[in-house]
Order: C-alpha cells, then structure tokens, then sequence
C-alpha cells in the first residue's frame, strides 16, 4: 500500500488538511470513525466516493506519522 497514491494535501481544500484524492473527505475523518468503532463498510456506505482502498491508505498515512512524529503522554495516564 502505497498511501502517496491515495493521499493529497492542497492548501486550497479542506483547508490543506490531509485528504483522500479526488475528494475533501479528509484523513482525519475516516480514521475517527474507525477510532470509534465504525465498521469499513459504514464508513463507506456514509462516503460513497471512498474505497476500501483509501481506507487503507488512511490507516497506512497514520501509522507513518506515528513513526515520525511522538506525542508525549505523561507517566499515569492511561
């Protein structure tokens, strides 16, 4: 999964907010629903214009920016 393909970043959509391409359903909305629970395929019947695949790529961007980047969290909370 190569999540560049699926991903796009324009400062003239949503506000430059990570976005899936050729929509302005942006990242940090389907990886919230996938945070509270919602399954992929009503994330999808809520979003027609996305794809399993952007999906992925959502969750694939994700995981790359908890690799470049840490929040720190203090001792205890949990």
């Amino acid at each position: 999964m190569n999540w560049r393909e699926r991903i796009t970043v324009d400062p003239l959509i949503c506000h430059g907010k990570a976005c899936i391409k050729g929509t302005r359903v942006m990242v940090s909305v389907v990886l919230d629903n996938l945070a509270a629970g919602t399954s992929r395929e009503e994330i999808l019947s809520s979003y027609p214009s996305l794809s399993r695949e952007d999906i992925d790529a959502a969750i694939a961007y994700a995981a790359e920016l908890a690799r470049e980047r840490v929040i720190p969290i203090s001792p205890g909370a949990a």
